[in-house]
């Protein structure tokens, strides 16, 4: 027998006047995701048709363009029944079950999420809670059960019982219904509380009283129904995530000398073998290649490394940079937009912006790409180095400039003009001594 079909609701609308920010909590960042794209990423193995996301009016815009999603609109913030409400016109005459998940629950995996969906199947119920224990209860409503270890209630806390208060069991408000119970316990719905606002919680109160069949399905892990309302507890659900990050790519192959100083974004691409020193955070859609080294103390953004290449210590890679086999970027060097060869080594102190430099050159300490922008505005114009080429300490190239093969630019030279293949470029003063000038008489 086939299983109903499955839909999704993200709750995402929620102002979170806790983060104290003008920028609205789901759409606050952890390891390059948005928070509320973890609770999206962890629900799209699932296979939902659709997958809904109720937005506020101001969050509508930044989920619109999030591939497969549908941007259902809470206009005003009534609640948690009301944002479920909100989600039902794109979901109209869907017969299957609906998994309602929180938009702040970066922590949650597909695993839960399907022990949830399969046993809300198992016992054919019309709604299922998903439960856990965490260390601190605090706010969260209680799960009251009956003898026989089924739903009894869900006690919010600020209406519980001292004994109540001492149980252990809290609900996540991670729920699955089914579709043709839902929407007739979201009907009666009533702000009959201090805050004026809807409770999903009570629709699973309309559903057992009116003899519904509920199930509760105890989280394994106490951590991952965590929610995150400010930004203490964004800072712990980071920690969580890059050490679930850091142990995927360790088991995978990657080196990785010290998981608790190193931070990599959740889209970052590591090969087995790459090794990443402390203190280095990877961002973006970040490429490294295999034998690739990384860090100490480097940072390296939307560029690609390739196989054993050297980048660091203390470096900054800069979205556009494609370091290819087996070069370098060395200490206090920081590499834009740029393209540099296989071998070729850029060791210290310099910065390299919207160039191109060929295999097997080096580049003495002290460089800098002048990359002036265009000058009818159309980006920045490149310096363009070729291979084999010696560059001496305390070269300036001035785009736009073309190094041939082979060339060398003598130490504290300023380039503003194309090099030819072979060629040694001096561009600098002659010295000028002048004798007595210390201590003596100082004329013209």
């Amino acid at each position: 027998m086939s299983s109903p079909p499955l839909a999704v609701i993200v709750m995402a609308a929620g102002l979170g006047t806790r983060m104290r920010s003008a920028v609205p909590k789901h759409l606050h960042t952890l390891l390059g995701r948005r928070l509320v794209d973890w609770v999206v990423e962890a629900a799209r193995p699932l296979l939902p048709q659709p997958l809904v996301v109720v937005a506020s009016p101001q969050t509508k815009a930044a989920l619109a363009d999030t591939d497969g999603l549908v941007v259902a609109v809470q206009e005003r913030p009534l609640g948690t029944g009301d944002a479920a409400r909100a989600a039902q016109p794109a979901l109209r005459d869907f017969p299957g079950d609906i998994l309602v998940l929180p938009g702040d629950t970066p922590l949650l995996t597909p695993e839960l999420l399907d022990g949830l969906l399969s046993e809300h199947r198992r016992a054919g119920a019309d709604v299922t809670v998903l439960s856990f224990q965490p260390e601190d209860p605090g706010a969260y409503g209680r799960i009251v059960r009956d003898e026989d270890g089924s739903l009894a209630a869900i006690v919010e806390a600020a209406d519980a019982s001292p004994g109540e208060l001492a149980l252990r069991e809290v609900n996540s408000s991670i729920y699955v219904f089914s579709a043709p119970s839902l929407w007739p316990a979201l009907k009666r719905l009533e702000a009959k509380n201090a805050q004026g606002e809807l409770y999903l919680t009570d629709a699973v109160g309309h559903i057992l009283a009116a003899g519904g069949r509920t199930a509760v399905y105890a989280s394994p892990d106490p951590v991952q129904p965590l929610g995150v309302n400010t930004r203490v507890e964004l800072a712990a659900a980071a920690a969580v995530l890059r050490r679930r990050l850091n142990e995927a790519h360790m088991v995978a192959g990657v080196g990785i000398v010290d998981p608790e100083t190193t931070w990599i974004d959740a889209d970052v691409e590591l090969a087995p073998d790459a090794i990443v020193h402390p203190f280095t955070v990877i961002r973006g859609k970040a490429r490294i290649g295999p034998g690739a080294e990384i860090g100490p103390h480097a940072v390296v953004v939307d560029a690609e490394v390739g196989p054993g290449a050297v980048v660091g210590p203390f470096c900054y890679l800069r979205p556009g940079t494609v370091l290819s086999t087996g070069a370098k970027a060395g200490a206090f060097v920081e590499v834009k937009n740029s393209r540099i060869g296989d071998r070729a080594k850029v060791p210290h102190l310099s910065y390299i912006g919207d160039a191109d430099i060929g295999e097997d050159t080096n580049i003495g300490a002290g460089a800098i790409t002048a990359n002036l922008p265009h000058e009818r505005g159309r980006g920045k114009q490149r310096t363009r180095i070729g291979r084999n080429v010696r560059t001496g300490v305390d070269n300036s190239f001035i785009a736009p400039v073309t190094i041939g093969d082979n060339a060398w630019v003598a130490a504290g030279s300023v380039i503003t003009d194309d090099v030819p293949p072979g060629a040694l470029a001096i561009a600098r003063a002659r010295q000028v001594n002048k004798e007595g000038y210390v201590g003596g008489q100082r004329g013209d």
